[in-house]
C-alpha cells in the first residue's frame, strides 16, 4: 500500500539477509523488462514494465494488473447482482456465544508460523510453501466436517490462491447465494523482491490468521448457513490483484451468485492511531465499494465488535475486494485503522509481529463472524 524508507529497510535487511540467504532460492525470480498492462483506474490502461510496476507500488500508486485477463480469448461477462441486506442484523443472539471461542492464541502461532518465510512473495519457492502451509492447516481445520471443501487455485506463478467452501442449506437451488470473506496471503519487499525478505505481519499475514480464526471458531461450533459462504486466501494482490482477478473472473464466467464480499487487509496495527491520540477503531473503507454492503456492515461492527468505525478512503485497487467489484460483485474492505493512520512499516523487513496487537486482530474476527453468520442466513435474493 505504501512505501516506507529504503534507507531504513535496506538496513535492517542486510541482517536477515546474510542468515536466511542460504535457506532461500535466490533465482531470477523478478524480470523488470517484462512487460504488464495495468488499469489505473476504470478504463485507463498503459503497458509498463515489471520495474515500472515496483516503483509505482514504491509511490504509494494503485493499480490492477489486467494482462493476463486481456490477453484471454474468452472475455469475462459483467454480472448484475440485485441484493438488498437487512436493515439490522438479525442473528446476534445465536452467533453470539462463539465470539468467546476466538482465540487469540491461536492467532499468534499461525502468524509465527506465517511469518517465518523468508517471503511470501508469489514467484517465490517459499511463497509457494507458504502456501502449502496455509492449505495444510485449513484443511485441517475443515476436516470436522466432510461437507466443507478446500482446495486450491492454480496460477501461472507458484503461489496457489485458497478457497475453503462451506456449502449452505440452499446449495445447489435457485435462490443459494455465496458470500465471501478474502485476505491476501502474499507479502512483498519494495526493493527487490526476489532478494530481501518480506515477513508481512500486518500485510496481510493479520487478515490471513484473522479470517483462518473466524473460519476455525465458526467449524468447531458446527456452522452451517442457509447461503454458501466461502474464505478466500488470494496469492499475487501485492502483484496488483492478480489472484483475486483471477477467481472473480472464473466465478463470473461460471455465473457464481457472490451477493456479498468482505476484504481483510491489514487488521493488527493500532499504533498510529494511539499516538496521535485518537481512538481505537476499525477502518470501513467507503470509496470504489458497494454502498449497501457497506452500510451493514457498519451495522455489524456495532453490533459485534467493542470498538466502534471510523470512515476511510484508499483509492482505486487498493485491495483484492477491487476484483469482485470489477466483475459486478458487491464488496467492501475493513481495514485496521483510518487510513492515513494504517501501518507505515509494510512492504519491509520491518513489518513484523511485534508491531500489532492481537487483541485488534479479533475485533475484526468479530466483524467477520459476524458478517459471516448474519449474511450466512439472510434472504439474500432480491
Amino acid at each position: 500500500m505504501r512505501f516506507t524508507s529504503v534507507v531504513s529497510a535496506i538496513v535492517s535487511a542486510s541482517a536477515a539477509s546474510a542468515a536466511l540467504l542460504s535457506e532461500y532460492n535466490t533465482q531470477s525470480l523478478f524480470n523488470p523488462n517484462e512487460l504488464r498492462l495495468i488499469e489505473t483506474a476504470t478504463g485507463a490502461q498503459q503497458w509498463i514494465t515489471e520495474a515500472d510496476k515496483l516503483q509505482m507500488k514504491r509511490a504509494g500508486k494503485r493499480f490492477m494488473d489486467i494482462t493476463e485477463l486481456a490477453s484471454s480469448d474468452e472475455a469475462v461477462p459483467a454480472v448484475t447482482i440485485n441484493v438488498t441486506y437487512p436493515a439490522e442484523v438479525q442473528y446476534f443472539d445465536q452467533a453470539s456465544p462463539m465470539l468467546a471461542n476466538i482465540s487469540i492464541d491461536n492467532m499468534k502461532v499461525n502468524l509465527e508460523n506465517f511469518t517465518s518465510f523468508y517471503t511470501r512473495y508469489y514467484k517465490s519457492p517459499t511463497g509457494a510453501d507458504s502456501s502449502q502451509w496455509l492449505f495444510d492447516t485449513v484443511k485441517a481445520v475443515a476436516a470436522v466436517n466432510p461437507s466443507i471443501k478446500v482446495f486450491p487455485f492454480h496460477h501461472a506463478w507458484p503461489q496457489t490462491s485458497l478457497i475453503a467452501r462451506i456449502p449452505g442449506l440452499k446449495a445447489g437451488t435457485a435462490e443459494d447465494r455465496t458470500v465471501v470473506v478474502g485476505a491476501h496471503q502474499d507479502s512483498i519487499n519494495l526493493i527487490f523482491p526476489s532478494f530481501f525478505g518480506a515477513p508481512g505481519a500486518d500485510d496481510d499475514g493479520s487478515g490471513t490468521v484473522t479470517i483462518l480464526e473466524t473460519f476455525r471458531t465458526l467449524v468447531s461450533n458446527g456452522f452451517t448457513p442457509n447461503n454458501t459462504v466461502e474464505f478466500h486466501w488470494y496469492s499475487a494482490e501485492e502483484g496488483g490483484l492478480l489472484g483475486s482477478q483471477a477467481i472473480f473472473a472464473e466465478y463470473a464466467k461460471r455465473k457464481i451468485q457472490v451477493a456479498a464480499m468482505l476484504q481483510q487487509d491489514m487488521t493488527g496495527y493500532v499504533k498510529k492511531t494511539l499516538d496521535n491520540g485518537l481512538p481505537e477503531s476499525l477502518g470501513v473503507i467507503t470509496d470504489f465499494v458497494h454502498p449497501g454492503l457497506t452500510e451493514f456492515i457498519k451495522k455489524v461492527v456495532s453490533s459485534y465488535s467493542k470498538i466502534p468505525y471510523v470512515e476511510t478512503e484508499c483509492g482505486y485497487a487498493c485491495s483484492d475486494h477491487a476484483s469482485a467489484a470489477k466483475v459486478g460483485y458487491p464488496s467492501a474492505f475493513v481495514i485496521e485503522s483510518s487510513f492515513k493512520d494504517s501501518n507505515p512499516f509494510i512492504h519491509s523487513t520491518r513489518d513484523t509481529i511485534d508491531r500489532l496487537s492481537f487483541e485488534h486482530m479479533a475485533e475484526h474476527a468479530k466483524l467477520t463472524l459476524g458478517f459471516v453468520y448474519e449474511l450466512g442466513n439472510a434472504d439474500l435474493t432480491e
